[in-house]
């Protein structure tokens, strides 16, 4: 460890605190001050909104699809990436992340070029057998995945390399499947890997605005999302509303984090 006076312990510590607070502390206290501004008022009108709950309905239908196809997904490419060794692994990493340098909006129009009804790669044949994938929710479930994706990998991936593949190998050798295997050693084994990535996955796909207002339509009472209904809400003149639903999407990732938080057992030092 470097040798600190405890002057500069005190000033790294003032630095670190005052960095966070005016970043995050400071903006987010003043989302829920203006929440609750009037008492509960604020909170009760968004949520006799109909605008508002279909929102919020869409915004958790959308974050837990691509939860769910991002934790079979990012598993699976964890420990392909782990686990063997091929040709383009290095090149697969490095795409996976991709969506945490890539803008999101950037992420929204190359889906809409692709996938687009009209003149898209793969949109017209799609929608010609009813499946409409852009101005849909299957497109802003497509790009919530993309954009939530490394989250997972990168929490599963140091824990594998970590815990590596020795008993893995001697379940093998005694007989065990590859699903025995994988049931009984590996993921009980990264599963707090796991669950945090699902948490930290699902509070990016909650709070995701520009790739899902490219791939939506922002088509109130359709297919705007929660982040969606903030920004019209706020244009409209009725920040009160627009302060109230950030609220509301902001305790339901703390929570998440809380939960997490309180269940993962605590390493001994």
């Amino acid at each position: 460890m470097v040798d600190v006076s405890t002057p500069t312990k005190w000033l790294l510590r003032l630095v670190a605190v005052g960095y966070v607070f005016f970043l995050v502390a400071w903006p987010v206290g003043l989302v829920v001050q203006q929440t609750f501004s009037n008492g509960l008022t604020n909170l009760t009108d968004a949520l006799s909104d109909e605008q508002v709950i279909g929102a919020l309905q869409l915004t958790l239908m959308v974050a837990l699809w691509a939860v769910v196809i991002n934790l079979v997904f990012g598993v699976g490419i964890s420990l392909l990436l782990v686990r063997f060794e091929f040709p383009g692994k290095r090149v697969l990493s490095a795409l996976i992340d991709l969506p945490l340098s890539v803008s999101p909006v950037v992420v929204g129009l190359a889906l809409l070029l692709v996938y687009n009804g009209r003149d898209g790669w793969i949109g017209p044949a799609a929608e010609s057998r009813g499946l409409q994938i852009i101005f849909d929710s299957p497109g802003m479930i497509m790009a919530t995945c993309f954009v939530a994706l490394p989250l997972i990998i990168r929490e599963v991936v140091p824990v594998l390399h970590e815990i590596g593949d020795d008993q893995e190998q001697a379940a093998r050798s005694l007989g065990a499947s590859t699903r025995q295997t994988f049931w009984r050693i590996t993921l009980p084994s990264i599963k707090w890997a796991v669950v945090y990535g699902v948490v930290l996955s699902l509070a990016r796909s909650l709070g995701e605005f520009g790739a899902v207002k490219i791939v939506s339509g922002n088509i109130t009472g359709q297919t705007q999302t929660a982040t969606l209904v903030v920004e019209a809400k706020y244009q409209n003149f009725q920040q009160e509303t627009a302060y109230a639903t950030s609220f509301l999407l902001i305790v339901v990732s703390i929570a998440a984090l809380v939960v997490v938080a309180f269940l993962r057992p605590k390493r001994a030092h």
